[in-house]
């Protein structure tokens, strides 16, 4: 485990801009590798098929997080580690709806403690599945990584809903986006 301990310790270092993430797109590391890393739907994270147990290790780990095409990596200064995510890297598992100024925000929390407020920077959006028409909310995090949204935090989005022409919608930050139809 000291291993570990070393690599929170370079992580908590490496968060240097003023959203406390390191500059992972600035670094151009040279050793390049797979790493036997596994995010499952759930937002589970597995090393070697076992759960990594430390929250604050996968909170850490996803600070370090790059999605390039359909590709996932962590990365260092020294090193680009490409792991496997099984749908989305984050799970949205709880949403806030506040009102500020007149304007309505909905504030997200993911399995890793970030908070994310949807808006333009930060769409909403819902795809079904064209087989059973079960609906996969998800929410753009940062960049093009994006987070599931828990079935909680889904049910709660349709409880806040409205509905015009056959479809249900949620506004955030200024911005309207669709949940799916009605019937």
């Amino acid at each position: 485990m000291k291993q570990a301990d070393e690599l929170l310790a370079l992580l908590e270092k490496a968060a240097g801009d003023e959203t406390g993430l390191p500059p992972v797109h600035q670094w151009k590391p040279e050793r390049h590798a797979d790493i036997d890393m596994r995010i499952a739907r759930d937002g589970t994270w597995f090393y070697q098929e076992s759960p990594i147990e430390r929250e604050r290790m996968v909170a850490l780990f996803s600070t370090i997080l790059l999605r390039e095409d359909d590709d996932y990596f962590l990365i260092t200064p020294v090193e680009k580690l490409r792991i496997q995510v099984d749908d989305a890297p984050f799970v949205a598992t709880e949403v806030q709806q506040v009102k500020e100024a007149g304007t309505t925000k909905l504030i997200f929390t993911t399995n890793v403690g970030s908070h994310v407020v949807a808006g333009a920077s930060h769409p909403l959006w819902v795809n079904t599945d064209s087989e059973t028409g079960e609906p996969s909310p998800y929410l753009c995090v940062r960049d093009n990584l994006n987070a599931l949204i828990g079935r909680s935090a889904f049910y709660q989005l349709v409880n806040w809903a409205f509905e015009e022409e056959g479809k249900l919608f949620v506004e955030s930050n200024g911005r309207r986006f669709e949940l799916g139809s009605l019937g």
